[in-house]
């Protein structure tokens, strides 16, 4: 069982097992195991959206993801085999090359092919800057924001039911003073200000599916995002979700430095939401780098030194936000370094699809120190055995229970 930093993860119930006839099975040697976490480990699926949903509908539209050499039953066995949370790309600019034609059917299938297999799956995002069409441009300010208002509703309504989590709105700190290209959104956060484009994704959201869980996501974690956070509750705005960015491109920040960005933005008393973490398993990012996008190069190899690194960051990472109470969420920002964000040597998995030892680090925590394998238990004179174990999705005998924070008690009905 983990250390004491991980008491907050775990619960203890008392299991009755009830036979066919609702009455306790006493003496008897059943088998207990874990099914899923209810942590999010999460991954993004943009390389789903290709290999279930189908080519893009034109060949002008850009295949966000895709762009990995694994077949579908590769990448879902290495995909499926740690992650419970999958982000599909929703950005504007891919999703509606032409106003009007949209990727809605590939999203769609890719959505519920990553559901049936017990994913939650998340929407990214339903406004940002970046990443928009060509066509928005032409449009004054008004047309733009009635269009960026029906599209928060299609989507949030439109796939309610198997997406309830979305990142509502990204990056906003810097939306309105974004100088890196001409988009529309930009000139639109510039004209109505940032609290007002927060209001616009939350409440355009909630009012399309009011299930949906929203999160205000961004990369800057500095102080002014945490005057943004205080002026947009302040509005009366609802946030159910902080959404906390961490591309460590230039490498690891370190223990101490997560604690801090954690402890400082836990004391809205929202949960924490670790939305894209990458660490390099190459040579790290200069340091004089201030924004991200500037650093591409043609050929940024994963190396047996970097791989080191990088397993050995992963862990550290993984266990710091673990431990931290307010943190309900770590999403992976990519499984292999084929298609990886920037061209940086990210992934989990190589290129070719072999495991890297991030990998397999990660898994030795996901599935093995904070996991119950399959467990023979004795059942008491009452039918009862006391399981321990993290929160989440279990079986005894084949038959499904739950452990929940604050869950005393449980009862499972098996065949003898």
């Amino acid at each position: 069982m983990p250390d004491e930093s991980l008491r907050h993860r775990i619960g203890e119930v008392t299991l009755t097992v009830l036979g066919p006839d609702r009455r306790p099975l006493t003496d008897r040697v059943v088998t207990v195991a874990q099914q899923r976490h209810t942590f999010a480990f999460g991954n993004i699926g943009f390389d789903f959206v290709s290999l279930v949903g189908g080519p893009p509908p034109e060949a002008a539209a850009p295949a966000f993801g895709g762009a990995t050499g694994l077949d579908l039953d590769r990448l879902g066995d290495l995909w499926l085999n740690l992650f419970n949370t999958a982000t599909l790309p929703f950005y504007w600019g891919p999703y509606e090359p032409r106003q009007g034609a949209t990727d809605v059917e590939r999203l769609t299938r890719t959505a519920h092919w990553l559901a049936a297999r017990g994913v939650t799956v998340k929407g990214h995002p339903l406004v940002w800057h970046t990443v928009q069409p060509a066509w928005l441009l032409d449009l004054d300010n008004d047309e733009v924001e009635r269009l960026q208002r029906n599209r928060i509703r299609e989507l949030t309504g439109g796939f309610a039911g198997v997406i309830d989590l979305w990142d509502a709105i990204n990056e906003a700190v810097i939306m309105p003073v974004f100088a890196n290209g001409d988009n529309a959104i930009t000139r639109l956060a510039r004209a109505r200000g940032r609290i007002a484009m927060v209001r616009m994704a939350f409440e355009e959201a909630r009012a399309a599916n009011p299930a949906v869980t929203l999160v205000l996501n961004d990369f800057d974690l500095s102080s002014a995002y945490e005057c943004l956070i205080e002026g947009v509750l302040e509005a009366g705005i609802r946030v159910d979700v902080i959404g906390l960015q961490t591309h460590m491109h230039q490498g690891f920040r370190g223990e101490e430095y997560l604690r801090d960005v954690l402890d400082r933005f836990a004391r809205y008393g929202l949960p924490l939401h670790l939305t894209e973490s990458t660490l390099v398993s190459g040579h790290l990012m200069p340091p004089d780098i201030t924004d991200l996008n500037d650093y591409q190069i043609p050929d940024w190899p994963t190396t047996p030194e970097g791989e080191a690194r990088q397993a050995d960051e992963i862990v550290r990472h993984y266990r710091t936000l673990m431990a931290h109470p307010a943190v309900e969420s770590i999403n992976y920002w990519g499984l292999t370094d084929d298609g990886a964000w920037l061209g940086a040597p990210v992934g989990l998995v190589r290129a070719d699809g072999s495991r890297k030892p991030s990998y397999d680090a990660l898994e030795s925590l996901i599935k093995g120190e904070w996991w119950l394998p399959p467990t023979e238990m004795r059942t008491g004179p009452d039918g009862t055995v006391v399981v321990r174990g993290f929160h989440g999705d279990y079986t005894v005998a084949g038959t499904p229970f739950t452990i929940r924070p604050g869950q005393a008690s449980a009862s499972a009905y098996v065949d003898e």
